[in-house]
Order: structure tokens, then C-alpha cells, then sequence
């Protein structure tokens, strides 16, 4: 017999991870790292994409724009990725995986919507597609729901709770039209 986590308890492990994470090393973001895979791979098909470079604020620059905001933030996070941020990312990976896993290995596929009716590589399209189209919103934004929503929220910060309230607005009447009221 299968067993699951309740929301409740899933949800409390979820605030003390983001307890622990804010108050021993930083606040929780992580669409800022989908940004650093892409510069890492840039990196390697161009050299010149970042460049060592003691005036700056963080000794490395970029042509780019957006990689050199912030003083060469991002593109010293591309020179030097092994950070908390992207280690946070492939620990989450990893951490979904096991635990999938652990709970019995398969997943189990809706059965009460229209989507169930889909073929699985479709299904596995759209939300490949969704995903991205989150992210592209996330970094347009400025951050992602665990940045803006989570870690906001749990600093009392007032864009947080705008965007948790605006999230839900819309996820909630998404979710109801896709996968009924049941």
C-alpha cells in the first residue's frame, strides 16, 4: 500500500525547509539559475561571453547586457557555478527523484479530466511547453513563485502576498477549468 504525504504535512516540511534556507544562507529563488545553465552552455560555445575583469563589481563582466547587470553578477555565477543556488536546483532534482522513488516509483496518471484522455508524450509536451512559458514570465518578473511568493511571504514582504494572491487568482480558476470541480 502506497502512501502519501497530506498537504498539511507536506506543507509544513515545505516552510521548514524555507525557514532553514533564509535563515542560515539566503532567501529561496530559483529561475535565476535556468538563466545561469544558459549562459554556462553559451559560455562554452563562446569564450568571450564573460571575461575576467578586476574593475567590476564581482572581477568578471559580460557584453551582455543582462549577464552584467548588478555589477557581473550572474556572469560571475556562470564563470563559477558550483554556488548554492544551482547546487539548490539539482538537489531539488535529485530530491523529487527520490522521492517518487521512495513512495513507490510510478506515477500515477490523472483519470477525471480531459487531459487523461491525451497521449502521454503529448501531456509531457504541454507541460514541457507551460514550463518554459512559466519561466520566460519568472525572469521577465524578475523571479519565480519561490522567490516572489515563498521566500517573499515568509519575509513579510508585501509583493509577496500581491503575488500569492495573484497566482492563486489565476490558478485556481485554471485548475477548475481543466480538471473539473471534483
Amino acid at each position: 500500500m502506497k502512501t502519501y504525504w497530506s498537504w498539511f504535512s507536506g506543507g509544513l516540511a515545505l516552510a521548514v525547509c524555507f525557514l532553514l534556507a533564509v535563515s542560515l544562507v539566503k532567501p529561496i529563488g530559483v529561475s535565476t539559475q535556468f538563466v545561469i545553465a544558459d549562459g554556462i552552455v553559451w559560455s562554452a560555445l563562446d569564450s568571450e561571453l564573460v571575461q575576467t575583469n578586476p574593475e567590476a563589481k564581482h572581477g568578471v563582466s559580460s557584453d551582455n547586457a543582462y549577464l552584467n547587470k548588478s555589477g557581473g553578477k550572474y556572469a560571475k555565477a556562470i564563470d563559477n557555478p558550483i554556488n548554492y543556488g544551482f547546487i539548490f536546483v539539482l538537489a531539488m532534482i535529485l530530491g523529487a527523484f527520490l522521492g517518487r522513488r521512495l513512495q513507490g516509483g510510478e506515477i500515477e496518471q490523472p483519470t477525471t479530466c480531459q487531459l487523461a484522455e491525451r497521449p502521454t508524450m503529448h501531456r509531457y509536451a504541454m507541460a514541457f511547453i507551460g514550463g518554459a512559458i512559466v519561466l520566460f514570465g519568472a525572469r521577465l518578473a524578475g523571479g519565480c513563485t519561490s522567490g516572489h511568493m515563498m521566500s517573499g511571504m515568509m519575509q513579510t514582504s508585501l509583493s509577496g502576498y500581491l503575488f500569492a494572491l495573484g497566482a492563486f487568482a489565476a490558478a485556481v480558476p485554471t485548475a477548475i477549468f481543466l480538471y473539473g470541480r471534483k
